[in-house]
């Protein structure tokens, strides 16, 4: 089985406006409600994409009610774990219709008592070297900042196989318990050596930097050049990225993460994985929420 933990999940009210004026009232043309939150978004698009998946977090109040019902009506398991107060927060993102323009205003989320933590460490305890477990975002501030070291130190002996979606040291601090697979981004990539990367051989090199301070499989997203992918058998898979009008970039490299976990579940080919991550990816920067089956399937066959 796969699982995906959010610490912090989110549902993202966006409104678009064709101007916001201060000290006035201003009217939405239109609004819509997304479930938010980097293992909620990799969740949903492996729902879409018919691959079985659970959802670990934390929710609370009515809100947390509404995502947890919301992410099982697309195809997404849950066994979140409740909170006795507070509310899972709501976001609001302020979209202008015509000028592009996005203010965004991000709330704190629960505070997450330390016995609640530990429900999720037994939960996590469950799992076998059967299982897949996603570790995405960043961490709330209520939590110990080394959270992700202590569930991988933990699963270390079961043999899980670990995927990290974070950045600069929540990454590079788990590397030591030798995560599946890592997906910085070229530029992230390039500040963790305090480096430019202006070639892919540099990439190619710094990718495999980390692969000797523990990472197995390094993929690093390139926006509009593509992906690369260095494998732990010392492999390099390139790939493009499928044409289309950029819509959203909420989410896109969170569906590659899905499109790569699924894929190299269903053919164990790295090749593969790539190809359907990157489509999974570009579906979704093609749309105005995170990517359909059919929109995945559409872009993948332009790969």
């Amino acid at each position: 089985m796969i699982y995906t933990v959010t610490f912090n999940p989110a549902l993202d009210y966006v409104m678009w406006l064709p101007q916001l004026v201060p000290d006035r009232v201003n009217r939405t043309q239109r609004e819509k409600v997304f479930y938010g939150g980097k293992g909620i978004n990799v969740s949903i698009i492996m729902g879409h994409l018919g691959v079985e998946n659970v959802a670990l977090g934390f929710v609370a109040g009515f809100t947390g009610q509404e995502m947890e019902q919301g992410i099982k009506q697309q195809g997404v398991q849950t066994d979140f774990i409740h909170l006795d107060e507070g509310l899972t927060r709501i976001n609001v993102k302020i979209k202008g219709v015509d000028t592009r323009e996005e203010t965004e205003v991000n709330a704190q989320g629960p505070s997450i008592p330390h016995e609640k933590l530990e429900e999720l460490f037994h939960q996590l305890e469950r799992l076998t070297d059967q299982d897949t477990l996603i570790l995405a975002g960043s961490i709330p501030n209520t939590l110990p900042s080394d959270v992700y070291e202590q569930i991988m130190k933990r699963l270390e002996p079961k043999g899980v196989s670990v995927v990290v979606d974070a950045t600069k040291e929540l990454l590079r601090n788990v590397l030591k318990y030798h995560p599946f697979l890592i997906k910085p981004n070229n530029h992230e990539l390039g500040e963790m050596f305090d480096k430019v990367l202006d070639t892919q051989e540099d990439i190619v090199f710094y990718a495999k930097e980390l692969q000797k301070e523990g990472a197995r499989n390094v993929l690093v997203s390139m926006a509009g050049d593509g992906a690369i992918l260095v494998t732990e058998q010392g492999e390099i898979h390139k790939m493009g990225v499928a044409k289309g009008q950029v819509i959203n970039s909420v989410g896109a490299g969170d569906s590659m993460v899905a499109g790569f976990v699924a894929g190299y579940q269903k053919k164990k080919d790295y090749a593969y994985a790539l190809k359907l991550g990157t489509a999974a990816g570009g579906a979704t920067a093609f749309s105005e929420d995170l990517a359909s089956r059919e929109k995945i399937e559409e872009v993948f066959a332009k790969l």
